[in-house]
């Protein structure tokens, strides 16, 4: 049946307020991140600069010790994904191909503790961390999110898709059950595997609380923390900097979106989740 006009006009309406709603802000940040201060102020609002201030970039980045805040934002995002794929792996491997005691109740478990957000428990396991005197260290930022609860779950939707006789056929063959994990089920899961790293890596690149909370000085800081103590100055902030900083922190994101962004429409269209 073919679709009556109308409705595609309605859809394609639809579309363009949706663009407006979600990307207008970042339109918006992009843009003051080239203004001049005045043009920041200026009403009605100047969309375009006048002149592209480049030098914001550098004012931003020069504002503090911004290298040292880029390079623990790297050092903490990339142990947590490298810590959280060593443990959901298995995990997630167990949960879809073996029956073990309990299997169902650890893995309700598991479950209940997606729905608990951090911030609700992040005072007992602060104190876990100050008794082991990590605070105000990398690993106090690392440690709290060694594994995922959501990568569990949805890697072992996708463990469970592999049909039983592949994996019979592999251990017939004398295969390992690490071998059958390496070279059946993770190539299969690849989109899925990408998917929950890039999520991984957005949420932790980030993160503004948690470092906020173990952090009291420098030593450990990330570039969130940096780019909102730009706000911090005398005389009120000078939002066209503030923004500067706001874009180079988004820049990275940006660009592992832009190469992953296939893997993800595979792991949600083609894979699914069962």
């Amino acid at each position: 049946m073919k679709t009556p006009p109308i409705f595609k006009a309605v859809n394609g309406l639809g579309l363009i307020l949706l663009f407006i709603i979600f990307a207008m802000p970042f339109i918006w940040m992009a843009s003051t991140a080239f203004k001049t201060l005045g043009e920041t102020l200026t009403f009605p609002p100047v969309w375009i600069p006048e002149t592209f201030q480049w030098g914001n970039f550098a004012q931003a980045w020069s504002s503090g010790p911004f290298l040292k805040y880029f390079f623990n934002s790297v050092i903490v995002t990339l142990f947590i994904l490298i810590l959280q794929f060593a443990t959901i792996i298995p995990a997630a491997y167990a949960f879809a191909r073996y029956n073990f005691p309990m299997k169902n109740f650890f893995f309700a478990l598991t479950m209940i503790c997606l729905m608990i957000p951090s911030q609700l428990i992040f005072l007992p396991v602060y104190l876990n961390l100050s008794s082991w005197g990590i605070l105000d260290t990398i690993w106090g930022l690392i440690l709290p999110f060694a594994t995922s609860a959501f990568g569990i779950f949805l890697l072992r939707q996708s463990f469970m898709q592999v049909p039983e006789e592949l994996l019979e056929a592999a251990r017939l063959d004398d295969a390992t059950e690490w071998q059958i994990i390496r070279k059946i089920m993770l190539p299969l899961a690849k989109p899925v595997l990408v998917t929950l790293a890039l999520f991984s890596f957005i949420a932790h690149w980030n993160d503004y609380f948690w470092p906020l909370v173990m952090t009291t000085n420098d030593t450990a800081r990330t570039l969130p923390l940096g780019i909102a103590m730009l706000r911090q100055v005398e005389g009120g902030a000078s939002w066209n900097i503030v923004m500067a900083g706001n874009l180079l922190l988004v820049l990275p994101i940006l660009i592992v979106f832009f190469f992953a962004q296939r893997h993800i429409i595979r792991a949600f269209v083609y894979t699914g989740v069962k």
